[in-house]
């Protein structure tokens, strides 16, 4: 075959790759500009389903892949999307049971008096980066403390994006440095590397991307609030007259932090903390609880509707504060179908593209720009991220770039955990940055915000990738296998 005809194939090849990814991009653009934060309520899914769509007749008439193929990717995507989907609907119903339960609200109560306005930024990101560390997920992480450090950053006059974005870049420091994590597990399995090699290598990257984001965060604090404008009391007091605040609900998250080390799965953990929530808003909040489907009269049969219907459906009580209504307001279950669309959708397209070998063209463009050790890790970061934005799936992108890389890394002798670690700095923590992602839908759901509002907060998520790139051109702790030395 001629230089020509394969020169050729391949801009066929990359034009097959990156028109869907483009067309996406340029859609996705377009419904932000006409539906504002709305996007996610419709646009983004038909944005999708266009560039499936366009992705299944590039991949069929011109890289001639049989429908049956992209029909078995698809599939193969979405049956993955599957447990994802019910940790989703389970924070629905989660994120209900502990409003009124009065978990949320006595956790806001006490913080607010705890917490310093302008070291909140920084106390929420610690905190939720330990409890990331030991759960070893970031998805849970923010749909239980994350949630109610949300409410009290609001109480705290912290602007909400600015709150998301302190939780999110600590939930996913310490989701990627934990040994229970799933993307910690995958990353270092699918480059070979030893689990406890690999997140001791990524120390000398991740804590500098943590130290630059708390920095930012502690600086941040004393401009963004005025403390002397906070009405906390007024918060306290609002919350105190609507809900029966007491250490006692205090004792479901910390039969959830049991669960946790128990190392029972999420499912389970979401599952029973929820139940635990529904029994908190039975005997401690009762008049809350029976108000949401408007029954005065307590009764075994008004508190089993109560309770599940604050499960599946949204609530609202009044606490005779618009701030507060909307604070305390959930959306259970059903509320969480839109995002689930969303996620359909969005594997649906991932499937289709990695099916029709398009993901791998994209990995493939990538590897080909490499220059020297520090464009290798800035191929590697790219295509990561790529992969998050193309494929809208973290596991996907880990594995797709953990292949494509492994040989190149190890021809200029370089150890796995180089791999694995530019990996995690870029497909693990850029992830929840892409509003059709499976993590951003996630947390977005959690929080209540929208991608693009919290996404220039996560500083973090978007100093770690660089990080990466940084240590490998400086040479900072890049050791050779002892078999490539000279």
């Amino acid at each position: 075959m001629s230089t020509e005809t394969t020169s050729k194939l391949t801009v066929r090849r990359i034009c097959i790759a990156f028109v869907p990814l483009v067309t996406l991009i340029g859609m996705i653009v377009l419904g932000v500009t006409v539906f504002g934060r709305d996007v996610g309520d419709g646009p983004s899914q038909i944005s999708l389903v266009f560039a499936t769509a366009l992705a299944a007749v590039l991949a069929m008439s011109v890289g001639r892949v049989p429908w049956s193929v992209l029909e078995q990717g698809m599939t193969a995507s979405i049956s993955k999307a599957g447990v994802s989907i019910m940790i989703l609907f389970l924070i629905g119903m989660l994120s209900g049971a502990w409003m009124i339960g009065g978990v949320v609200p006595t956790l806001i109560c006490y913080g607010v008096k705890i917490m310093n306005p302008h070291l909140f930024l920084v106390c929420a990101c610690i905190i939720c980066a330990i409890v990331s560390l030991m759960t070893g997920t970031s998805w849970t992480t923010v749909a239980t403390i994350g949630v109610a450090l949300l409410g009290i950053g609001t109480a705290l006059g912290v602007p909400l994006p600015w709150s998301a974005g302190a939780i999110i870049s600590g939930a996913y420091f310490g989701d990627k440095l934990s040994p229970l994590s799933d993307t910690t597990i995958l990353a270092s399995s699918s480059t070979g590397t030893d689990l406890f090699v690999h997140i001791r290598y990524m120390l000398f990257t991740t804590i500098p991307s943590m130290t630059l984001t708390l920095i930012i965060f502690l600086v941040a604090g004393f401009f963004l609030v005025d403390a002397s404008a906070v009405d906390v009391q007024g918060f306290v007091d609002g919350l105190s007259r609507t809900f029966h605040i007491t250490p006692w609900t205090l004792l479901v998250p910390l039969a959830t932090g049991v669960l946790i080390a128990l190392r029972l799965p999420s499912l389970a953990v979401l599952f029973i903390s929820a139940l635990l929530g529904g029994i908190s808003a039975a005997l401690l909040q009762s008049d809350v609880l029976l108000s949401v489907v408007g029954e005065k009269v307590p009764s075994a049969v008004g508190y089993y509707k109560a309770i599940v219907t604050t499960f599946f459906s949204s609530t609202h009580v009044s606490t005779g504060s618009a701030v507060l209504d909307r604070l305390v307001s959930t959306r259970g279950m059903s509320g969480m179908l839109t995002t689930v669309w969303l996620i359909f959708c969005a594997v649906s397209f991932g499937g289709v593209m990695y099916a029709g070998g398009m993901l791998k063209t994209i990995a493939e463009v990538a590897l080909a720009c490499v220059r020297g050790l520090t464009g290798l890790v800035g191929a590697t970061a790219v295509t990561g991220a790529l992969m998050n934005v193309a494929a809208g799936d973290q596991y996907i992108s880990i594995l797709i770039t953990a292949d494509m890389f492994r040989d190149a890394y190890r021809e200029k002798g370089l150890e796995s955990r180089l791999l694995s670690r530019t990996i995690e700095d870029s497909s693990t923590v850029t992830s929840v940055l892409v509003p059709w992602n499976t993590c951003a839908m996630a947390q977005s759901a959690s929080l209540g915000i929208a991608t693009v509002a919290y996404l220039p907060f996560c500083f973090f998520n978007l100093i770690s990738p660089f990080m990466s790139v940084i240590m490998a051109a400086i040479g900072w702790k890049i050791v050779r296998p002892p078999e490539a030395k000279p």
